[in-house]
Parts: structure tokens; sequence; C-alpha cells
């Protein structure tokens, strides 16, 4: 094989390709391990797989002004969220999550209706509203406080022997398999987790807070904003996610 090379460069050798090659794998290995330290497998049917077998549904609770309450219903408040904390026979996650708030599709439908107002009166006033808005959020961060409730179903294998965990570790380069098993053991789990899920959102209701589950699409866009925080903000989740052409043994 000839090597063309030009005025000033020299001849790559077939030890320095190698080298070169080696490199090249070594960094796509490293960009591509990044996934196995995320614990999410698959996410349908309102319901998120996890990769070691278990299953977690999400529910997001409406915010609740404690403070506007009188002395007797914050009372009955505190009394009905301990008589729920004492009910559970099972761990739930409660996730508090602070985002800055991103009201630049708001402005541009104000805008958009000012522009289209007949009335010059109204129209100034509706620009001069989103300009005062635009103002307000380039002087402060404007924070929004969502609040989720995590359902767990876990589903423990038992301890393998060394031979066992080699020969797991020896198939375990197909995802489609891990899919296929993920997917055989969910309809006895998924039962067990929407019992839970019903509980849990009848006692909310209860004390007053209104819940209600994620679908597939919020639960891929939370997990997506969760870990893609800058990215989100730029790239959004098509409205179909089957836009997407997800591969089933992505991951």
């Amino acid at each position: 094989m000839n090597t063309v090379t030009t005025p000033g460069e020299a001849a790559s050798t077939p030890k320095e390709e190698t080298n070169v090659r080696s490199t090249i794998r070594s960094r796509n290995k490293k960009s591509g391990s990044i996934q196995q330290y995320i614990p999410i497998a698959e996410i349908h049917n309102d319901t998120v797989f996890l990769k070691n077998g278990g299953l977690r549904g999400v529910l997001e609770v409406e915010a609740l002004n404690f403070n506007l309450k009188s002395e007797t219903e914050q009372q009955g408040i505190i009394a009905g969220y301990a008589a729920f904390m004492n009910t559970l026979f099972f761990p739930i996650q409660i996730v508090v999550r602070s985002m800055k708030t991103n009201i630049d599709p708001y402005l541009a439908h104000l805008r958009e209706i000012g522009e289209k107002n007949p009335n010059a009166l109204l129209k100034d006033q509706t620009l001069a509203y989103a300009h005062f808005i635009e103002q307000i959020l380039a002087v402060a961060n404007i924070m929004q406080k969502r609040f989720y409730v995590v359902v767990p179903i876990d589903h423990f294998q038992p301890q393998q022997t060394f031979f066992g965990r080699m020969f797991s570790w020896l198939a375990g380069g197909s995802t489609r398999l891990k899919a296929i098993q993920r997917n055989r053991n969910a309809p006895q789990f998924d039962k067990k987790l929407k019992e839970r899920i019903e509980l849990v959102q009848t006692d909310l209701e209860n004390i007053g807070l209104h819940t209600r589950k994620l679908t597939t699409r919020e639960l891929i866009e939370l997990y997506y904003q969760v870990y893609n925080p800058d990215t989100s903000n730029v790239q959004k989740i098509p409205h179909d996610v089957h836009a997407l052409n997800v591969k089933e043994d992505v991951l």
C-alpha cells in the first residue's frame, strides 16, 4: 500500500496508525460508557422501567398554600399527612424541583395579540405590559417549583454464584434479551405498582392535595430536562414521542 504525504509531513508508520485506531476506540468507549450510569432502561405505558427490573410511577402534586389556611385547617392537614406516612408500607420519594421560569412563548403570544389588536390604545397597553414583564425578568430570576412523588416497585434478583455472574456478563451484551426479560416480568409488577399509586393518590386527595400521574411523554420530558438542563432549553422533545425513532434495544 502506498502512502501519500504532503511536503513537510512524515509518512505514518503502521505502528502509529495502530496507536491512532486504539486511541479512537478508547475515546468512543469512554463516551459510550456514560449511559451505563443512568439507571433508566425504558419508559413506556406511563411507567419508568429500571435496568435492575424495578418500576417507577411518578405523580405530580399541585402546590398547597399552607399559610393561607386557618389554624384548624392546618392542624387537619398535618394530622392527615402524619396518617398518610404511618399507613405506608413501602418507600416513596418526594422530589421538589426548582427551575427558572421560561415565559418567552407567553411574551411572544402577548406581542402577537397586541400587534393584531385594531384598537390602538389596547395595542400600546399590551405591548407595554409585555415589555414590563421582560424588564422584570432581566433583573430577577423567577423560579418555578414542581412537586413529585415517585412510587416504586423493586424486583431484587437472588444472589448469583461466580460462574452465574460470569455467564450473565458474557450474555449481557445483548440489550434486547434484557428488554425481553423486563417485559416478561412487567405485568405482575405493573399491577402492584398501580395499586400503590392509587393508594398514594387517595391518601393525598384526603389531605387536599390534587395529584395526577405523568404520561409517557411527560416522563421522557422530565428526565430529559433533569439529565440535560442546558440542552433541554434549546432542543425540545417533539409532541409525538414516536418521532424520536428510538430503537427498542437502545438501552
